[in-house]
């Protein structure tokens, strides 16, 4: 069964562009204001986020998946209380969906095969442009949501000790969309004297935990990596802290956000929201999400404008032609990774 879910989810990643090329020929719907949002959506309200269309779903399974920055069977087992609690809330098979690629799980709730899911702090903004996602909750505790921060990792004993002393250094950069991950350093190294892509040409490690192990073996020089991930990293003895320097650390971003398909019936949104906020993470779960004990609620508008800014000082907004262009970049890694295989 793994190994078919596997095939099915690299599929959906690989189809990108004929299912991306059908969606665009629709026709659009009558719409005084979108903003940023795809021709398939509308933002009458101007709260960044698509309308309920006149048509909506009431499926009978929920499928649910989690951001793919590390290992997808971790989370699938770290979200198991929830999904079984979510099922029984709201009266309705919940599946646990475990996306290989951010374009692959964006895509999958733009075409309608997924519902509700967390995405990254960076493909967030993608998600609501480009598939409608309605952001809604975060990871946090009765303080309010979680954060991270983009932080510069070293070896211990590297010579490096600020950011300017990495030019023409080997230098990891997760993957195009990612905020701590890419766009982050784009925006915010300059300042601190080193610009990627002048001073360095980013080697992209495809995840943020592929960022921090090569790190530690020697195979980059130095790597941007969110907070959270490695302190998780370290939590669960994958990688020791002490062999790590951190050289640089950027303001608080906020963490992945939760968000549900636009298209939902309105009825099961509101109640599955609320199912949300009124969970409590089980202790093994506080222990996997480094504390955290619930899903606060978030506001796109707000808690995301800094990510907006970032994407667009970066020169990668959160619109179709972006878009594309990274969903064509990890379908080909993820075809030529499958080739390899064979």
């Amino acid at each position: 069964m793994k190994t078919r879910n596997a095939a099915l989810f690299l599929s959906f990643g690989l189809a990108f562009g004929a299912s991306v090329l059908a969606l665009s020929v629709a026709p659009a719907q009558a719409c005084s204001n979108r903003g940023e949002l795809d021709e398939a959506y509308c933002d009458e309200n101007k709260d960044l986020v698509a309308d309920v269309p006149a048509k909506t779903r009431d499926p009978s399974v929920i499928v649910f998946a989690y951001t793919p920055v590390e290992d997808p069977a971790v989370y699938e087992n770290a979200f198991k209380p929830f999904t079984e609690y979510l099922g029984k809330c709201i009266s309705k098979r919940v599946v646990y969906y475990p996306v290989q690629s951010n374009s692959a799980e964006i895509e999958a709730m733009r075409s309608g095969r997924l519902h509700v899911a967390g995405f990254s702090t960076g493909p967030l903004g993608f998600a609501v442009n480009m598939a409608g996602a309605v952001p809604f909750a975060a990871k946090g505790t009765a303080a309010g949501p979680q954060g991270y921060h983009l932080i510069m990792l070293v070896k211990k004993d590297s010579p490096f000790q600020k950011l300017s002393d990495l030019k023409g250094k080997r230098v990891a950069h997760t993957a195009p969309s990612s905020n701590s991950g890419n766009l982050a350093p784009i925006a915010l190294f300059p300042a601190e004297g080193l610009t990627p892509g002048k001073d360095y040409t980013p080697l992209w490690s495809g995840g943020h935990d592929k960022t921090a192990l090569g790190v530690g073996t020697g195979d980059y020089d130095a790597g941007g990596v969110a907070s959270d991930v490695f302190e998780r990293m370290v939590a669960r003895g994958t990688i020791k802290a002490d062999d790590y320097r951190i050289i640089y650390k950027s303001q608080r971003f906020p963490t992945s956000g939760f968000a549900y398909a636009h298209d939902l019936k309105p009825e099961l949104a509101k109640k599955m929201v609320q199912c949300f906020y009124d969970f409590r993470f089980p202790p093994e779960m506080q222990k996997d999400f480094e504390g955290d004990d619930r899903f606060a609620p978030i506001n796109y508008v707000k808690d995301w404008a800094v990510i907006r800014e970032v994407a667009e000082k970066s020169g990668t907004p959160y619109n179709k032609a972006a878009y594309e262009k990274e969903s064509a970049r990890e379908a080909a890694k993820a075809k030529a990774k499958a080739d390899k295989k064979q």
